[in-house]
């Protein structure tokens, strides 16, 4: 019986590439990659119908305001993204900022303390409950979602106490004040954005350089180019819309250099690469070595120092704290945002990124509907709304990667 070798295909034709290519690229979509892409899509379709039912939404004034509003919800995305990584909840953040700002705003309204001090002081606080509850959560083995629950009930009531009878406290000190009343001009929002971009190219070129250097697979350089392209162009509009209104906002850098700061610690660092680990499989993480405690009780000391800043942040913009500070929907809004842009609930699997480009989703929607005057329960509906929209999506996206995993 004679055998017929068939001959080897000579390669795929182009007609052949392009729908493989398109087929990978909606698969590799559906399974949550490009997140960053999604979060852009929605949030050109949040600002067009926006910008459909109120001229005002896409004006450089309600823009500047917007990023004003989402400094310090994003700061504090920053620390909640840390916690996801890890596969666990902080249900405190929102109270936390609300009582290390008024621990600051005490200290430097009614002791007299340096503007500068005070900040540390809040800061420092904030970082030591985040130690105290990442150590009950880790030595006693109690879920994470019970112990900053209980967080959020107890620091409410250290909130009161701080801020005593008179309940509000008014904030004039110039340092403080200037953290969110600080707009650069023309000239200097410019060289911040290029630098701004310079640093972004170098970086990413380094990133593919070493790749390549080390023999592992690398973007190609056209991709790279494309996406520094990117980048400067979105670079280059936000210091052109901010410029003209009242320029570039010191609150905005600082929310861009904390997510760059803690980017960088998360992709470049060893204790980067633990959070990671540990959110991906904790047992296989403690096999291989990593310090599991110590890496939680680090990364909830960091998510409650960031809800510090970002409750600084919201004194600033609004120069005062009060009763409610820390309260309403700040929590909800902290965590919904990294979550819709692609933060997983379940752990291991997310970007800091997300804590800016989530607190711009979310934080256009309540810009927007406020600008609309929608009543309060309209605005809690639609954010519950999409939180929960945002958790069904990354439930499919998970399973569809599981499903993926075992074919």
């Amino acid at each position: 019986m004679s055998t017929v070798t068939q001959p080897a295909p000579a390669g795929p034709t182009p007609a052949d590439v392009i729908p493989h290519s398109r087929a990978e690229f909606v698969r590799r979509f559906g399974q949550g990659e490009f997140g960053s892409l999604r979060v852009i899509i929605i949030l050109a379709v949040i600002w067009a119908i926006f910008q459909a039912a109120e001229s005002r939404f896409l004006t450089s004034v309600n823009l500047v305001n917007l990023t004003l509003q989402i400094a310090a919800v994003g700061t504090i995305s920053v620390g909640v993204v840390l916690v996801l990584l890890l596969g666990e909840i902080d249900l405190s953040v929102g109270i936390v900022s609300g009582l290390c700002a008024a621990v600051m705003a005490v200290l430097n309204v009614k002791h007299g303390w340096p503007g500068p001090l005070a900040v540390l002081a809040g800061v420092v606080v904030g970082t030591a409950i985040g130690t105290f509850q990442g150590t009950v959560f880790t030595r006693f083995g109690i879920p994470s979602f019970v112990v900053t629950l209980a967080g959020l009930l107890g620091w409410a009531g250290v909130l009161l106490w701080v801020l005593g009878s008179t309940g509000t406290v008014n904030i004039s000190d110039s340092f403080i004040v200037n953290l969110a009343g600080t707009f650069f001009d023309d000239v200097t929002g410019w060289g911040i954005g290029l630098v701004a971009v310079a640093a972004f190219a170098a970086t990413t070129l380094n990133g593919r350089r070493r790749r390549v250097a080390a023999g592992l697979e690398a973007p190609p350089a056209a991709a790279i180019g494309l996406r520094i392209a990117v980048v400067a162009v979105a670079m280059a509009a936000t210091i052109a819309i901010v410029n003209a209104d009242r320029g570039l906002p010191l609150a905005l850098v600082i929310l861009v250099g904390f997510v760059l700061l803690f980017q960088w610690i998360t992709t470049r660092t060893r204790f980067g690469r633990y959070i990671y680990a540990v959110g991906g499989n904790i047992e296989a993480a403690r096999r291989a070595g990593i310090p599991v405690d110590k890496v939680r009780i680090a990364v909830f000391a960091l998510s409650s120092t960031m809800a510090a800043c970002g409750g600084v942040l919201a004194a600033s913009r609004l120069l005062a704290v009060n009763q409610s500070s820390g309260g309403s929907d700040l929590l909800l809004l902290a965590i919904a945002g990294p979550v819709i842009a692609g933060t997983s609930l379940f752990g291991g699997r997310g970007t800091v990124w997300s804590a800016l480009l989530g607190s711009l989703v979310i934080g256009s929607i309540s810009n927007g509907m406020d600008l609309l005057a929608l009543p309060s329960e309209d605005k809690f509906m639609v954010t519950g709304a999409v939180l929960l929209l945002a958790v069904i999506i990354d439930a499919i996206t998970g399973s569809k990667r599981r499903q993926a995993g075992r074919v």
